[in-house]
């Protein structure tokens, strides 16, 4: 098997990073009582850049899950909004904000304990109406959105467009 950045890493450090990213789930949700049963952690070359675990309830926060921590922490561990090289661990197969992150941060692969079914079924996690959504077309949605002053958005988008030091991602 080999990591995001093609090196080779054994089952062995593979079942190592999981297993933390499991622990730390059971802190979150067990011992700390700070939300749901998922942890991560961030890997880059063999080390462990980074962990994070749900905090939802203890934050009033429904964006603090592990996934966002560890990959926030890592951003700042690494001094990169993109993690080129990176895998992610995960107690629990990433919702639908957490896989997406992960696609905007860069990370190469990415290493599930849990499923989705599995939230469902033993926690009572429900994504499935929002996947459903984002199938949508916008007007179709249960979120009304309302374009406004497109226009005038439109021109601070073409002033960036020709900024000669903007920075691509």
């Amino acid at each position: 098997m080999s990591n995001a950045s093609g090196k080779a890493v054994s089952k062995e450090n593979h079942e190592k990073f999981i297993r933390r990213a499991i622990e730390l789930s059971g802190k979150a949700a067990l011992e700390y009582s700070t939300g749901g049963v998922f942890g991560a952690v961030v890997v880059k070359d063999g080390k462990i850049v980074s962990e994070g675990m749900n905090r939802v309830v203890a934050s009033h926060d429904p964006t603090w899950h592990a996934e966002m921590e560890a990959i926030r922490l890592a951003c700042i561990t690494l001094q990169s909004f993109k993690l080129n090289g990176c895998t992610l661990y995960t107690a629990g197969e990433p919702c639908p904000m957490c896989l997406a992150t992960s696609y905007w941060a860069g990370i190469g692969s990415i290493y599930y304990a849990a499923t989705v079914a599995d939230a469902l079924k033993y926690g009572n996690f429900d994504d499935s109406f929002i996947y459903k959504e984002l199938a949508l077309p916008v007007e179709k949605r249960s979120i009304k959105m309302t374009e406004m002053l497109r226009e005038e958005a439109v021109e601070v988008w073409k002033k960036y467009q020709q900024k000669p030091d903007k920075v691509p991602y």
